[in-house]
């Protein structure tokens, strides 16, 4: 006899439910230590986001954060006053405050934010490597099913063969578009082979996004050094370009960078990857060098980006 549609349908229900109490335990479990701050948690939670994403407004936090506007102006308006922010009017409109943490700001919220990696971090190395992909793995689907907008594509861990086809895809996209030769395909390579033969889980990472069962980017974090992330090899297919997977990837490797407990992060490009850029610009970066040169058969100006993490 077949279980009614709507029997099934609470099954599954109390299944989300279940899981939602024991993951508001694991949350809580994390967030015991900051309990022991002067700050609620909501409040740490608007430190973060003000801490990685300069400029925000009140009416942006308080839309990302699901919280009442009354509480969200009286929390700003203490931080204002202990010196933790400041407020700046926004270039396209005078009549909206920016908000920006001052440098008393960043020096309260980076004990918090050490300490709330750290328990993370914590939980993390209990699971194996495997393990702990598959977490991360699951959380991306969760987070992907459940979305507001639902962004038509999924980030995952690169699989066999993923590696070959990014540089292929590399070395046929930038001739294509950029003119540039074999030389840049060999770099790709040489690249790509000493990610796969020197990985550091800890330290480095790929994500691949996939739309429609079809690679459609990727992008590579790897250690310069102790401080240091080095973002490398984003690229976007044309056809999935104007979704926001170039955005997307890079604040998965800034995510990462300092979950791994970077400090900086810095990367190499060329003045004429001018959508490149505009994403870099978008997400903090600002170029720091740039240096004419003669590579991939084209005279070129190449350009050092960094940001602090």
């Amino acid at each position: 006899m077949s279980v009614p549609f709507d029997d099934r349908l609470k099954e599954r229900a109390e299944i989300v439910r279940r899981f939602n109490r024991f993951y508001t335990r694991q949350i809580g479990v994390l967030h015991e230590h900051l309990l022991e701050s002067e700050f609620s948690l909501t409040e740490v939670r608007i430190l973060y986001e003000l801490a990685h994403r300069p400029g925000l407004t009140s009416t942006d936090l308080c839309r990302e954060l699901g919280l009442n506007a009354g509480y969200v102006s009286r929390v700003i308006s203490g931080f204002e006053k202990r010196g933790l922010l400041e407020k700046t009017r926004s270039v396209a409109d005078a009549r909206v405050a920016q908000l920006q943490l001052t440098d008393a700001g960043r020096t309260t919220f980076e004990p918090l934010n050490l300490a709330s990696r750290r328990e993370v971090m914590a939980m993390l190395e209990r699971l194996s490597l495997p393990e702990q992909q598959q977490l991360i793995e699951a959380m991306r689907q969760i987070e992907t099913l459940l979305g507001a907008r639902a962004p038509g594509y999924i980030l995952r861990d690169p699989r066999p063969g993923d590696m070959g086809w990014i540089v292929h895809r590399h070395g046929a996209l930038y001739a294509q578009e950029y003119g540039w030769n074999a030389e840049f395909e060999a770099l790709v390579a040489e690249i790509v082979a000493q990610f796969v033969r020197e990985f550091d889980a800890r330290a480095e990472h790929c994500w691949v996004a996939e739309k429609d069962g079809q690679v459609v980017g990727s992008v590579f974090v790897v250690r310069q050094d102790e401080h240091t992330a080095k973002l490398r090899l984003l690229y976007v297919e044309p056809s999935a370009r104007g979704l926001g997977i170039g955005k997307r990837l890079v604040e998965e490797c800034l995510h990462f960078a300092r979950l791994a407990g970077y400090r900086k992060m810095v990367l190499w490009t060329n003045s004429v990857l001018s959508e490149a850029r505009h994403i870099y610009e978008k997400a903090g970066f600002s170029m720091v060098e740039a240096q004419p040169h003669h590579s991939f058969g084209k005279d070129l100006v190449g350009e050092i980006w960094a940001r602090e993490l």
